[in-house]
């Protein structure tokens, strides 16, 4: 029998997590333990680690810990990189403090830890200064806005608008933030405000150029960034460090990436493009005013572009740009090139943030351009999108035909970019409740670079989960209910009536659309007599803080519910999930990815739309069970996952809750749990 060898940062891992399980009071789980061994011995060993935790195994702290261990160890830090803003705030603002601070007394010295998000999360001191003139005119972003914001007004009178408002209190906040982060302000602003105080990463002048760089909030993140052991991030901003060679985040050798089963999208989205003609016009404009250039070239290749794209149907091009479209984009090309050049600050010229916003806007057109005229040979693909009408029927947005049109480029796929520019250089941590199918790490493996020629060597573990969920929670699949249509059928509608009134209220429902959802809701208030939430009636934070406050109050939403709701005990009792969330019919880059696996013999439908699908839906029926405590019912309203041959496949990838398609036995068991809290 061979000796299992335990490093020095895996015994002090599991020492610190004993540690801190018991200060917090909490208590000693497996899972939890074999997770941090399994963490830390990937960190000594430096081989890639799948781990799929379920849901209440504490894969945090699981995997903090050893990067902890790890920091005091080496000296090198490490980073956690994150899907969404949520999750980066629990463990920046709950998990991180409450580790340290029952763990620091048996630490050799205190561990540093900083948030890096991209600069537009951050406020820009320069703009709010009136460093970036506005293109609608005037000495400053802020004062350019005149009596449309409210923000220009005579001495001793306030601003009149809501825009004005909430300009003045970012003003009154930079004065008082520490971080300018725009998380850190509560309550919120708009998007359209916050917008007259941040710049993107194209627009900045950098550090070397700014007159305000010492005073920089998002340079000083990054400071603290290179001197921290430990680095919380978000997806995106790891694929720019990886993709780009951009250096955003900090020489690091031990990457963590939570939510997993999210980066290949999250990674996409970081890396796609978009073209249009308006975004050239809008260069044009600010070429004109900033620089005083003549840009008649280039405006007539924005010119060129929108007519080109007229004839050209929405949805993926298959076999690739027109003519006619690659030479408007050479055109296009060609112009910005020049536009670069002639608007380079002459001799004893600054780079003002006029000129850079300007020279930003050129730069993306012809980033794009180039991208796609070469998107063939670097496995890209393109397709063209339009704004539209909402259709009821489907639940989904048609294009119409007369709508201005986006060219947009992406990956394929994003799978060799993150083998070199991740996995190459670092130990990669993957982490998620929903990382296999089955037993299979292989779908998400694929997807990330892990398969294939080439590949490196990784291990896949699934640890888990502490609940029971046979005896917690019944799956059930409503087998009689018709093959889902366009919309919601009435006979969905119906099912979904007898499920509610016998559970009296406490249900989540998810739906496959914002329009789906809307319409379910209208209805089902007026038959039944509890209260119904539905997503965009109000703050997602305040809907759920409802819901889970109010027993008997449900909740109708949409795919930000499906993976952003955590609602222990009884206010969530049943889940109730509309249709398999394939992609959408349309998705080109689904499409273009279900060929790509066809031509090479595959099954482009289950390796694409299935497994997508397996892992949004096991996401969905992960909202029920939270504790050890909770008992409920999901329901699935279509019949498919009972019905088709993929239906074991998606089912495998689901909490081991037990199944039914008995719509009695279901009932009475709601029945049941509606009676226990009376």
């Amino acid at each position: 029998m061979t000796e299992v060898r335990v490093s020095a940062v895996e015994e002090t891992a599991v020492r610190l997590l004993d540690v801190a399980v018991a200060a917090m009071g909490g208590q000693q789980r497996d899972g939890q333990h074999e997770m941090a061994r399994h963490v830390a011995r990937s960190i000594d060993e430096g081989k890639h680690l799948l781990v799929q935790a379920g849901t209440g195994t504490g894969k945090s702290l699981a995997y903090l810990v050893p990067l902890i261990a790890h920091a005091q160890s080496s000296g090198r830090p490490a980073v956690v990189a994150t899907a969404t803003l949520a999750l980066q705030a629990q463990i920046v603002g709950r998990d991180l403090p409450r580790l340290l601070s029952a763990i620091t007394p048996e630490l050799d010295h205190p561990v540093d830890v900083a948030l890096i998000k991209g600069r537009s999360n951050y406020l820009c001191k320069h703009k709010l200064s009136g460093g970036f003139p506005s293109d609608e005119g005037g000495e400053g972003t802020l004062f350019a806005l005149g009596e449309d914001t409210g923000v220009a007004h005579p001495a001793g009178s306030g601003p009149t608008t809501q825009l004005g408002r909430e300009i003045k209190r970012l003003r009154e906040w930079a004065e008082e933030t520490d971080t300018g982060d725009r998380d850190d302000l509560v309550p919120g602003v708009t998007d359209r405000a916050w917008r007259q105080v941040s710049v993107t990463a194209l627009e900045c002048l950098g550090a070397q150029r700014c007159p305000m760089a010492a005073e920089c909030f998002s340079e000083l993140a990054r400071q603290r960034g290179a001197e921290a052991d430990l680095v919380v991030t978000n997806h995106a901003m790891l694929a720019i460090n990886a993709f780009e060679g951009l250096n955003v985040l900090p020489e690091h050798d031990i990457v963590v990436v939570d939510e997993a089963h999210e980066l290949q999208d999250r990674v996409t989205g970081a890396v796609s493009g978009q073209l249009s003609s308006a975004m050239a016009t809008a260069a044009t404009s600010s070429l004109r005013r900033h620089c005083g250039l003549s840009v008649e070239a280039l405006q007539s290749a924005a010119v060129q572009l929108e007519l080109a794209l007229a004839d050209v149907p929405t949805g993926l091009l298959a076999r690739g740009l027109t003519e006619e479209l690659a030479q408007a984009l050479v055109l296009l090309r060609d112009a910005s090139r020049a536009a670069l050049s002639d608007s380079k600050p002459g001799d004893g010229q600054s780079s003002d943030g006029g000129r850079q916003v300007a020279r930003s806007r050129v730069s993306a057109v012809l980033e794009c351009c180039e991208r796609m005229l070469d998107a063939e040979a670097q496995g890209e693909v393109i397709w063209v999108s339009r704004t539209g009408t909402f259709d009821p029927a489907s639940g989904y947005s048609a294009p119409a035909d007369d709508a201005p049109a986006t060219l947009c480029i992406a990956p394929l796929n994003v799978g060799g970019k993150l083998r070199d520019g991740l996995f190459a250089d670092h130990t990669v941590v993957l982490t998620s409740a929903t990382l296999a199918i089955g037993a299979a790490f292989e779908p998400a493996a694929g997807g990330l670079g892990l398969l294939g020629k080439g590949a490196p060597t990784w291990t896949g573990v699934d640890v888990g989960s502490p609940f029971d969920y046979p005896r917690q929670g019944i799956l059930y699949v409503a087998r009689h209910l018709p093959k889902p249509g366009r919309g919601v059928s009435a006979e969905a509608i119906d099912e979904l009536e007898t499920l509610i009134r016998a559970s009296s209220g406490g249900a989540l429902c998810l739906f496959s659309s914002r329009r789906a959802a809307e319409d379910a809701a209208d209805e089902l208030r007026e038959r039944l007599d509890v209260p119904i939430l539905c997503q965009g009636e109000s703050s997602m934070s305040a809907l759920v803080r409802q819901f889970a406050d109010e027993p008997d109050t449900c909740l109708f939403g949409t795919m930000s519910l499906w993976q952003g709701v955590d609602v222990p005990g009884h206010s969530c009792r049943l889940v109730v999930i509309d249709r398999i969330p394939f992609p959408r019919p349309d998705d080109p880059l689904a499409t273009a990815r279900s060929r790509a696996v066809a031509q090479a013999g595959g099954n482009g439908f289950m390796s694409v739309s299935a497994s997508h699908a397996a892992v949004r839906l096991a996401q969905g029926a992960g909202r029920l069970i939270r504790s050890t405590e909770d008992r409920g019912v999901v329901a699935v309203l279509d019949s498919r996952l009972a019905t088709e041959r993929y239906g074991a496949f998606l089912r495998s990838a689901l909490p081991p809750l037990w199944g039914t398609t008995d719509r009695a036995v279901v009932l009475k068991a709601l029945e049941r749990l509606a009676a226990s809290d009376d």
